[in-house]
């Protein structure tokens, strides 16, 4: 599919835009006007921290933990929020997270609920690429593709994507390595636990955290061994991936044991069933509990968190920041 479609077809050209984008913008409590500024954004340069490349540019880390708003262009998002071939609404939502404080912007066609069935790769492919075009054209963000198929990344990457978030951790297809190589690309190598360390882990055998850090560093040689370099990888825990509620909570208990891997730390708590777990299934689409798992993240070292309600939790790691990173106040 091609990416050069012109803006005169795009959401942008309907008279409806202007109240598309105020209907976001007011679903996540935001003024009408909140949007005006986010075209021109700047977002995170090279820093004296430590950085992570992210196709044509670099994101400083250290500063400050980054925000990863999450796009959803699925029918059947476990959270409720897909958006499907929608592009008006993706351009939308992609505005609205902006404007409310997204500092990357990740964008999935495949929903990895349990049970969920899978989606051939030029299903997702027609998902995530129209939509990753239309957001690329329009906003400056950072860009990355939710996927696990070396096909879909490519095709991403070819419309704008920076980076892919292969939260199986290159299990499903490790060609995934050899697109981010060839192209530069950004690459998050997420945890997806087998049930049966899972199980092992939850009657109080083994060590799931030291199973964790295996598996990444797994998936860190891979990508290495495909052509990668360290500057392009960070790594993902994986909360709620195969694992038992007490293994996700263990993981955010110990988040800092994952710095011996020696790769900036993405993190995403947002939904997760380990938090309906402890405060009741009602309340795992709740802001609390991530609130919650959001703040300690950023106090175990996240240099990104994923999210989905970013108004909310951008004021809560900003907070956080301010008491880990000693942020100034002034």
């Amino acid at each position: 599919m091609s990416t050069d479609a012109p803006l005169e077809r795009s959401p942008l050209a309907s008279p409806a835009w202007p109240a598309l984008l105020r209907a976001e913008l007011a679903r996540i409590g935001l003024p009408p006007d909140a949007a005006d500024e986010t075209l021109a954004t700047g977002h995170p340069a090279v820093s004296t921290q430590h950085s992570l490349r992210w196709g044509g540019r670099t994101l400083a880390l250290g500063v400050r933990t980054l925000i990863m708003g999450v796009i959803n262009v699925t029918d059947d998002s476990l959270s409720g929020d897909g958006l499907g071939r929608d592009l008006g609404a993706v351009l939308a939502r992609a505005e609205a997270l902006v404007a409310a404080g997204a500092d990357i912007l990740d964008v999935g066609g495949e929903s990895t609920r349990p049970g969920a069935p899978g989606v051939a790769a030029a299903e997702e492919r027609a998902r995530v690429e129209p939509a990753i075009a239309i957001i690329a054209r329009r906003l400056a963000v950072p860009l990355s593709v939710d996927t696990r198929k070396a096909a879909v990344a490519e095709a991403a990457l070819a419309a704008g994507a920076g980076a892919v978030n292969d939260v199986s951790g290159l299990r499903h297809d490790r060609a995934v390595a050899a697109v981010a190589a060839r192209t530069g690309a950004g690459l998050i190598l997420g945890h997806w636990l087998p049930q049966r360390a899972a199980r092992d882990a939850t009657s109080g055998e083994g060590n799931p955290v030291a199973e964790v850090l295996r598996g990444l560093q797994e998936s860190v040689d891979w990508a290495l061994a495909a052509g990668c370099v360290p500057e392009q990888l960070a790594v993902d825990p994986g909360l709620g991936f195969g694992k038992a509620p007490r293994v996700s909570l263990a993981l955010l208990r110990d988040l800092d044991a994952l710095r011996a891997l020696g790769r900036p730390l993405v993190v995403g708590p947002s939904r997760k069933g380990f938090i309906g777990r402890v405060l009741g299934p009602a309340e795992q689409h709740g802001w609390e509990g991530t609130a919650a798992a959001v703040a300690l993240a950023v106090a175990g070292g996240a240099d990104i968190v994923r999210v989905h309600d970013v108004a909310r939790l951008a004021r809560v790691v900003r907070m956080a920041d301010a008491i880990t990173r000693a942020l100034s106040t002034e």
